[in-house]
């Protein structure tokens, strides 16, 4: 499994919960420090599992609890094994993350030794693995350690996904709330920055103009604003698409290859849909078949894609290489 393009179509159904049953309590052992020593706050139970705060350890009965939290606030499960000391360095690395983050999204951890129910749930091949919560729906993120850098990354898109879908709570009794109450402040959370924040509002309300106009400003202010740029490409994936006939605009790209408009309406498409490969794999073949303006406008639209679906992605470190040769 590798990371998923952040966009609207990533809800789509990536893995099925319905059929998860919450099983009856047993007289085993209650979840808690393992004996790999992963860090972690103590086990979700039934009354919710944002009650352990930013970070908590879920159960196969705890599951559906902390997936109806996702519709306030996103959630990132990480699907481990005591069993593993791999498994665990994740665990760290990711709570360290979700500790800065200071409750923008929940960490949730699962030992899929002790949770079967889990394991069978999301068809997990192996682990570690990880998966994002956001509205209710699974998103798979990547299989594997990542480093923190990588790991920092994926979780600013999953943000960025979530605020499209109007998730944009903060976790109960995050460590930034304790912070506060332990010296006495009762400050509320600094809100998103006004311009995210317009963007988020614009997305929630389908004014995809609005957006990108709030997502330009905030660049304009601050060129190395990630989370905007991100943003940015993102809407502009929707804007290319919206009310697009697929049927029709592959009928036209199949009737003009040399059509630089009408490959990368497809590319938009199937980018959309999750072809990511696919996706980048034609607008390069554009590339080895344009010259002058045509070709660089493949190139760029291209470049915007890779923004899309994350620069640590590794289609879009393969897609990178491939469109060196192309050009060269």
């Amino acid at each position: 499994m590798t990371q998923q393009p952040f966009t609207a179509a990533a809800l789509r159904g990536a893995v099925d919960l319905s059929s998860l049953k919450r099983p009856a309590p047993t007289a085993g052992p209650a979840a808690g420090p393992t004996a790999g020593g992963a860090p972690g706050a103590a086990a979700a139970d039934a009354g919710g599992p944002g009650a352990s705060g930013v970070v908590a350890e879920g159960t196969d009965a705890s599951l559906r609890d902390v997936v109806g939290a996702s519709t306030r606030y996103p959630v990132v499960l990480v699907l481990w094994s005591s069993r593993l000391a791999q498994s665990a360095d994740l665990v760290r690395t990711f709570t360290a993350v979700a500790e800065r983050y200071a409750g923008r999204f929940q960490l949730v951890t699962i030992d899929v030794d002790r949770n079967p129910a889990v394991l069978q749930a999301f068809q997990v091949q192996a682990v570690p693995v990880c998966f994002a919560l956001v509205q209710g729906q699974p998103v798979p993120l990547f299989e594997g350690v990542q480093p923190e850098a990588q790991v920092t990354a994926i979780v600013d898109q999953v943000l960025a996904l979530a605020a499209q879908h109007g998730v944009t709570g903060r976790v109960p009794g995050a460590g930034a709330d304790t912070a506060a109450d332990a010296d006495g402040d009762d400050a509320a959370e600094p809100p998103l920055p006004p311009l995210h924040q317009k963007a988020f509002e614009a997305i929630e309300a389908d004014d995809l103009e609005t957006a990108a106009a709030a997502y330009r400003e905030a660049l304009a202010h601050n060129p190395a604003d990630a989370e905007a740029r991100l943003g940015l490409a993102q809407v502009g994936l929707l804007q290319r698409t919206k009310g697009v006939d697929p049927q029709a605009a592959r009928a036209a790209a199949a009737a003009a290859p040399d059509d630089v408009d009408a490959q990368i309406l497809v590319a938009d498409l199937d980018l959309l849909g999750g072809h990511i490969e696919d996706a980048f794999r034609r607008l390069i073949d554009t590339v080895r078949v344009t010259a002058d303006a045509d070709r660089n406008a493949v190139r760029e639209h291209l470049v915007e894609l890779f923004d899309v679906v994350g620069p640590t992605d590794e289609r879009v470190v393969r897609a990178r290489k491939s469109l060196m040769s192309a050009l060269f």
